[in-house]
């Protein structure tokens, strides 16, 4: 199985190399127009999204839109675990592990506020299976978390049928740029 993932890894990326940063930059305001208005969004108060990797959906812009109505919580790498912190604003940022600009303010710790997650992927399928970068971050953190989850990724990235472990943890929704291809 672990060969299979770093198969699809591997094709995800060949295809990615196949779209420009600005196409990439184009189709994520797509998805992250399409996103805003689940309702579980627009009702949601804390929200835990990413700051994208040059090669991920594009969320800066989006993470620092809705820092202003909403509680916006980002990924800190610590060891082995991701840490959450609140997003203060740009200025707040600073050069974390692989690059990853990540967020130095107040911890958070009280999961079960979390009301929606958004969550980066290598590659996901129709019934919610995700394929992360292989580091097993997000397979950690999310059975602490009782927030509806949301993959997403460009359409190019789906996949037929990620292969899955027992430990992983299905999407309740996966977003591309094209629609919803699941929804629970």
């Amino acid at each position: 199985m672990k060969e299979e993932k770093k198969a699809l890894r591997r094709m995800i990326t060949q295809r990615k190399a196949l779209y420009s940063l600005e196409l990439r930059r184009t189709l994520s305001a797509v998805l992250m127009e399409q996103l805003e208005r689940h309702p579980l969004f627009v009702t949601a108060r804390t929200v835990l999204l990413y700051y994208s990797l040059h090669d991920e959906v594009y969320t800066h812009e989006f993470v620092e839109h809705w820092r202003q109505e909403k509680r916006i919580l980002l990924p800190v790498v610590k060891g082995e675990e991701l840490e959450l912190r609140y997003y203060a604003g740009k200025d707040d940022l600073k050069k974390g592990a692989y690059g990853i600009e990540e967020p130095s303010g107040m911890i958070f710790t009280d999961y079960p506020e979390i009301d929606v997650t958004i969550v980066p992927g290598v590659s996901f399928d129709k019934d919610g299976n995700r394929l992360g970068r292989g580091k097993g971050y997000y397979d950690r953190l999310l059975p602490k978390l009782s927030s509806y989850n949301i993959g997403i990724c460009y359409a190019f990235q789906v996949s037929d049928k990620i292969p899955y472990e027992p430990y992983d943890r299905k999407m309740d929704a996966v977003l591309t740029d094209e629609g919803w291809l699941c929804k629970r």
